[in-house]
């Protein structure tokens, strides 16, 4: 049986944890002042508007397309050209009132105007209006903030509170990080990009639980171990698992991001950064709270250091 650490192996992530420290909350900072000068690239889903999804029957390229829906009435029109030939491109006016079913008839009308009724074809067709898309916008917040929450008091109930106050910042540390990658390469966010953001939450989280779980079985085996030297050896037994576990996900991810076109783009960028970013946390972030809790307020019997 190959192993990809092998048996022994002790590597003293903890000695680094300091360092890890601080370059997380510089990466942080820096990543939300981007996310707060540069604001959020909020899509149909969130911001209101209308989106019209098209397939040519013949190659064409974004000036034709933008030359056939403009109008006085779609001044902000947004085209937007899919995969790597130039038959496909979503068509996207933001932010339009109580009248966006009237915009994307106008959309289709004009296109089919313009390259004739064969020659366009209507693959999708969306519309949310401005107090919907506010109101999504809201929710899904609140969706990955109280996952978050919900997850850190999960792992607190089921070891100890250091435990849950560890996944809590590991977590609040992915989506942070990840929403800040988000923002700076450009992703537009919208449902997908929330539904990633919590499959994140929900694996990072289960390394954590490993890991945790590890810690736990160690404590029991000697309750007067250092425990600095416990946490370390836990998290090095669980890192072969870590490994395979990430590597292989991350291949699958990477095939989506790679091959999966522009629709899934966005969904697969914010994938590939967050399991990235969740191993990191888990190994360095999650391990590195519970021992600085730890110090501080030691368990009775317990060796810290």
């Amino acid at each position: 049986m190959i192993e990809i650490i092998p048996h022994g192996t002790i590597i003293d992530f903890l000695k680094y944890r300091r360092v890890t420290a601080i370059v997380s909350i510089v990466l942080i900072v820096l990543g939300m002042a981007f996310v707060a000068i540069r604001g959020i690239n909020f899509g149909i889903d969130f911001a209101g508007g209308s989106l019209v999804h098209v397939r040519f029957a013949k190659e064409t390229d974004t000036d034709a397309v933008r030359a056939a829906v403009s109008d006085s009435a779609l001044a902000s029109v947004d085209i937007q050209k899919l995969g790597g030939g130039g038959d496909e491109y979503l068509v996207r006016v933001p932010g339009t009132s109580d009248g966006h079913e009237d915009v994307t008839k106008q959309i289709t009308s004009n296109l089919a105007t313009a390259f004739g009724a064969d020659g366009v074809e209507i693959l999708r067709v969306e519309s949310v209006g401005p107090r919907v898309g506010e109101s999504l916008r809201e929710r899904a917040i609140l969706a990955v903030a109280f996952a978050t929450l919900m997850m850190g008091i999960y792992i607190w109930a089921r070891f100890e509170w250091r435990f849950g106050i560890g996944a809590g910042v590991a977590l609040a540390h992915d989506v942070l990080l990840t929403t800040a990658a988000l923002v700076v390469f450009g992703y537009e966010f919208d449902l997908t990009i929330v539904a990633a953001l919590l499959s994140v939450v929900g694996y990072s989280v289960n390394d954590t639980v490993v890991i945790s779980d590890r810690i736990r079985e160690n404590m029991a085996r000697d309750r007067r171990a250092n425990m600095h030297e416990l946490v370390n050896r836990s998290i090095n037994e669980t890192l072969s698992r870590t490994i395979l576990t990430t590597g292989t996900t991350l291949f699958v991810v990477l095939a989506l991001y790679l091959l999966g076109g522009t629709v899934i783009n966005g969904f697969a960028f914010t994938l590939l950064v967050g399991f990235i970013v969740g191993t990191y946390s888990t190994v360095f972030i999650a391990g590195s709270v519970v021992l600085y809790f730890e110090e501080r307020y030691p368990a009775a019997g317990r060796k810290v250091a």
